[in-house]
């Protein structure tokens, strides 16, 4: 795993766009602060607009540096919780500026996955996490699922788990409200 850690760092310092596993699904992934980076996400993906990708950090802490206010119910919600969840945050900052949605806000999930965490720790910056499949196609559900177009188009592929069969899904998404409220986006 570690040598997938330093190969993956490598790309994600350069520029280039990972293929790797996280707590829920395989994922692309880039450096969330680089805006070409994520535009080569959008084109591998054939997606024309890249705000609705997500980004991994691995700690609450982390999230503070990326939005301007973090509820209290945030944390209440992951405790709640129990699976991965994703939470759409207002106020973006510090990220690409392709990846912050049209209203301002970007969706954060903190990863529990080892290499996910030891990854994000040592590269110090979030990492863009989008399902790797082509835009309206089904996710896959496990490495054997993913088309090899997008095997082609990335940078370096990691070898954890690759031979897992285990079929996974998406995580759930909830959006803050301003209010203090949350709507549910993804079950």
């Amino acid at each position: 795993m570690l040598t997938d850690v330093e190969n993956s760092m490598k790309i994600l310092k350069g520029g280039g766009i990972i293929l790797y596993p996280t707590d829920t699904i395989w994922g692309l992934g880039c450096d969330a602060t680089n805006e070409k980076a994520v535009n080569k996400i959008c084109m591998i993906k054939k997606r024309k607009d890249a705000r609705s990708l997500l980004i991994l950090v691995n700690s609450l802490q982390t999230i503070k540096l990326y939005v301007d206010y973090l509820p209290d119910i945030s944390s209440e919600l992951m405790e709640k919780t129990g699976s991965p969840l994703t939470i759409i945050y207002p106020g973006a900052k510090n990220l690409a500026l392709n990846l912050i949605n049209k209203d301002g806000s970007i969706g954060i999930r903190i990863t529990k996955d080892e290499f996910c965490s030891t990854l994000i720790s040592r590269f110090g910056k979030p990492i863009v996490s989008t399902s790797a499949n082509i835009s309206d196609k089904p996710y896959p559900g496990n490495f054997r699922e993913i088309d090899e177009a997008i095997k082609r188009s990335v940078d370096y592929i990691v070898n954890w788990k690759q031979s897992e069969t285990l079929v996974t899904k998406p995580s759930k998404i909830i959006k803050l409200k301003p209010n203090g409220g949350f709507n549910i986006i993804r079950e």
